[in-house]
């Protein structure tokens, strides 16, 4: 699945130099020119990585980075910027950042710590995969096997819980039934994969607002499944 970064760079001639190099590599960019845009995008967007400049206009790339990492702990960031000073780049690391590089740069070397980055972030075939994934207001804790719609605790059988996980670390990827049930029952799809439709039946009851129109679990007509985060 293709993977995306945000470019948040009030420069424009340097934005669409780094957007140039990801394109190149099959990247899916987005650019915004002014730190509140930027911020916007993160939550509309849902970037795989942000490029993040320092000086910005209405909000700067540390306010950014700060903002960005209350709410998401495992989005890899590269800070890019013309200010070379150790303070800000203990400054950027300390906010959140995962990687600082300074201007001029080298796209080709830029690009090689986005993949880096990218790959370090990549587990279970390439899925991102932290501890914790959180979307809007649902909170799946993996390693607890705990989850939060807001501030209430789901409680959910075992085969639940590994469904949603399952669906939730493969955002906007379509599965089968027989594909789900092959992965999460650990069974070839000669076994019933009706009990996938009750437990999505299930699922949603507890996890959606709606039901009858989920935001998370959507059914693909005629395919499956697949979660939209």
């Amino acid at each position: 699945m293709d993977k995306k970064i945000l470019i948040v760079e009030d420069d424009l001639e340097i934005a669409n130099l780094i957007k140039d190099y990801l394109k190149r590599e099959g990247f899916i960019i987005e650019i915004a020119q002014d730190g509140l845009k930027g911020l916007q995008l993160t939550n509309t967007f849902q970037p795989d990585l942000i490029i993040l400049d320092i000086m910005l206009p209405k909000l700067n790339g540390f306010e950014i980075c700060k903002e960005v990492r209350s709410f998401n702990k495992n989005i890899p960031i590269i800070i890019v910027s013309a200010k070379d000073e150790d303070n800000d780049t203990i400054l950027g690391l300390d906010l959140g950042a995962d990687d600082y590089i300074t201007k001029p740069f080298s796209p080709s070397v830029l690009t090689a710590r986005v993949k880096a980055l990218m790959r370090r972030s990549l587990v279970n075939n390439g899925e991102i995969t932290p501890a914790i994934l959180k979307f809007q207001d649902l909170t799946i804790d993996l390693a607890g096997y705990n989850v939060f719609v807001g501030e209430n605790q789901i409680n959910l059988p075992t085969k639940e819980f590994e469904l949603l996980k399952f669906l939730a670390t493969h955002p906007r990827q379509v599965f089968t039934r027989e594909e789900i049930y092959e992965h999460v029952w650990g069974l070839d799809s000669l076994g019933d994969v009706a009990t996938v439709t009750v437990h999505v039946k299930r699922l949603r009851q507890k996890i959606e607002k709606n039901p009858t129109d989920p935001q998370y679990i959507k059914t693909v007509w005629g395919i499956g499944y697949k979660f939209e985060g």
